[in-house]
């Protein structure tokens, strides 16, 4: 059954590859009040652009603050990225702040990473990896995706993501999800990446992560720009699909990839 690139209808679970880094740092003691102001724009943006846009809000620690203060300690920020591509693999990104961390620093600098230009990304996530107490990367490639469909992978990178945290988290923060299989207190928030600080932080991680895949992905198969685009549906993306068909790591349950022919059935 053919499947659109950001459909979350019902799906199977599946078995999936894991990148994995870590770090872990002693927490702070005191906890901070100071929050971000939210900041009326009217503007919109692309999921994924490359392109820097103004946020209509800023992310805050008011949510992780209020979890301290009910005693719980390692409150994660769990995000995805690439869950709308053609190509690649869908990456999750989890990340613990130092609890009582104060607004300052990186944790007054990150948003959804969407957001960013690339080199703010880049530079926020070394960052980020040094300023956490903990944080971990996981990945479903487009073969699982193909499997078992992107909703259940999509869930199940992010839970391999939080099992590979070095600190055992506490308390869940997920944009829009909810891991069901994970026993773990959790709250599932809209547009979380744009408003919770620790979220905005993991969707920093697996979006950079991702895009350093896809580049090196461009390497294998550089008749289809990855580099570029990163697997989205992008003009020059759907023109290479027409010339030369799907290759091995695009998502062939995916329109209009599963009308077309392989590049290796030619």
């Amino acid at each position: 059954m053919t499947q659109s690139a950001g459909d979350f209808s019902q799906q199977r679970d599946s078995t999936i590859t894991l990148a994995v880094t870590s770090n872990v740092k002693a927490p702070a003691l005191s906890v901070q009040t100071q929050f971000a102001p939210t900041i009326s724009t009217g503007r919109r943006t692309t999921k994924d652009s490359d392109q820097p846009v103004k946020p209509a809000t800023v992310p805050t620690l008011e949510h992780e603050m209020r979890l301290w203060q009910q005693g719980f300690i390692a409150v994660a920020g769990i995000d995805e990225a690439g869950r709308g591509a053609l190509a690649g693999p869908v990456t999750a990104g989890a990340v613990i702040l130092p609890p009582g961390s104060a607004y300052t620093g990186i944790w007054a600098t990150v948003n959804d990473s969407k957001l960013l230009k690339p080199s703010q990304r880049a530079e926020m996530a070394e960052q980020i990896s040094e300023a956490a107490l903990a944080y971990a990367v996981g990945s479903a490639s487009a073969q699982e995706i193909d499997e078992i469909g992107i909703a259940p992978a999509t869930k199940r990178a992010m839970q391999r993501a939080v099992t590979a945290l070095t600190v055992t988290a506490d308390y869940l923060l997920i944009d829009w999800v909810r891991l069901d299989q994970i026993n773990v207190h959790q709250e599932s928030l809209t547009k979380g990446d744009q408003r919770i600080v620790s979220i905005a932080a993991a969707s920093i991680l697996a979006k950079t992560t991702r895009d350093a895949e896809l580049i090196s992905l461009h390497e294998r198969y550089p008749a289809y720009g990855f580099a570029g685009h990163k697997g989205y549906a992008a003009a020059t993306h759907l023109a290479a699909l027409a010339q030369h068909g799907p290759c091995a790591v695009h998502r062939h349950s995916f329109a209009p990839i599963r009308t077309q022919h392989s590049l290796f059935d030619r």
